[in-house]
């Protein structure tokens, strides 16, 4: 397994309704390296975003869906999803701010 550095944990953001729902309790949803575990998510949070302490971690394994193509099935890429909870004295995560 490669040595998985802080920046490249975390691959983007999640947008959708029920994430962005969930800003105003200051939890946020990524989309992260397969490998990543909870502590690495932690420590790339608080390394790429200023002032942000991270409270929580809560990952989800995506299995690839199914796929076909003619007569070839295949699968597509598994993903994993982390939901950080910060602190209540941390600031917010301004990539969220304008959405």
């Amino acid at each position: 397994m490669a040595d998985i550095k802080y920046y490249d944990v975390i691959l983007k953001p999640v947008i959708t309704e029920k994430s962005m729902a969930d800003t105003a309790e200051k939890k946020y949803t990524f989309l992260v390296h397969v490998d990543a575990n909870k502590t690495q998510i932690k420590e790339a949070v608080e390394k790429m975003f200023d002032g942000v302490k991270v409270e929580k971690v809560n990952t989800m394994n995506c299995e690839g869906k199914n796929k076909r193509r003619g007569m070839v099935y295949g699968k597509t890429a598994k993903t994993k999803k982390a939901m950080v909870k910060l602190t209540a004295d941390s600031k917010d995560i301004e990539i969220y701010a304008g959405l």
